[in-house]
């Protein structure tokens, strides 16, 4: 199975969305609660599938207050298949302060973190050519910490992202080296990736950019387009797209939405199924409904 996911869905950006308070809620109170509950049938971050192209639960907590400070928090079914020794569990926490107008300039600044409660996976540092036998294993964790920036004007959103922990979704110098190493034919780019030393992918950047066009009161198209830069590991590094309808019908959001990656090594995206090599970042037509309390 792979040993790195390379991810993430953004949710860890989705405070920054915030929630805009109606007339008579501000009437009567300072913020407002708005829970979304959401059943997929692929799981997908950055265009890369975290519950193995399987169908999936999302549940989203937001909270915004009148001043603009927003609080999120997000759990996920997740394949424990991907995500190694983990409950199939994604959270995601996240807080910042959004300003300006929402149809004009508006912007958002906060903080993220996302984690997989008990995933975990081992992988080996480095690599003796002497004997032919990798070394220094260690154990890491699929956790990440962001600093997030947006800016939008209107439908149109662009947000950024700076990994601030010590690695992205377990992305260092086992995780992907050591699984070049073990999944690619070849060897030669595994010990190329050896030979540039023990890194971690603190300081990576993730980028998206996102459009919502209404087509009519109760349809909406979705275009989105990401790339994220992996400090240290330019195999990891890859662009994301997708294009989607939104309807909403019966109090219930129905989506249908097309997604694909551009990635350098498929071999990062690989997860094992039993004795099975499944990708992860295929072209696939998404199907969800959710729907807000």
């Amino acid at each position: 199975m792979s040993l790195i996911r390379v991810p993430s869905a953004a949710l860890a950006v989705a405070f920054c969305s915030g929630v805009a308070l109606p007339a008579s809620a501000q009437e009567t109170a300072s913020y407002a609660v708005t829970t979304d509950v959401k059943l997929t049938t692929d799981q997908r971050s950055r265009g890369v599938s975290d519950s193995l192209r399987g169908p999936a639960a999302k549940l989203n907590v937001q909270l915004a207050h009148e001043s603009g400070w927003v609080a999120l928090a997000e759990f996920a079914t997740v394949s424990r298949k991907q995500f190694l020794d983990g409950a199939g569990l994604g959270v995601t926490l996240a807080g910042g302060y959004r300003f300006g107008d929402p149809d004009g300039w508006h912007y958002g600044l906060g903080l993220a973190a996302e984690m997989f409660p008990g995933a975990r996976f081992q992988a080996p540092h480095g690599f003796n050519m002497e004997t032919g036998e990798p070394t220094d294993w260690r154990s890491t964790r699929y956790n990440s910490a962001f600093a997030v920036a947006e800016i939008g004007y209107g439908n149109l959103e662009a947000r950024v992202m700076n990994v601030i922990s010590k690695t992205y979704r377990g992305i260092n110098t086992g995780g992907v080296c050591g699984t070049m190493l073990s999944l690619m034919a070849d060897p030669t780019p595994a010990l190329e990736c050896y030979a540039r030393g023990d890194h971690n992918s603190r300081g990576s950047w993730l980028f998206d950019v996102g459009y919502k066009h209404p087509l009519n009161p109760t349809t909406t198209l979705n275009l989105h387009a990401g790339y994220q830069r992996i400090a240290h590991f330019k195999e990891a590094n890859f662009s994301d797209y997708a294009i989607g309808i939104t309807h909403k019908r019966w109090g219930f959001h129905w989506t249908a939405e097309w997604m694909t990656t551009r990635t350098r090594v498929r071999e990062l995206y690989i997860a094992m199924d039993g004795a099975r090599p499944r990708a992860t970042d295929n072209s696939r037509v998404v199907l969800s409904v959710s729907r807000s309390f």
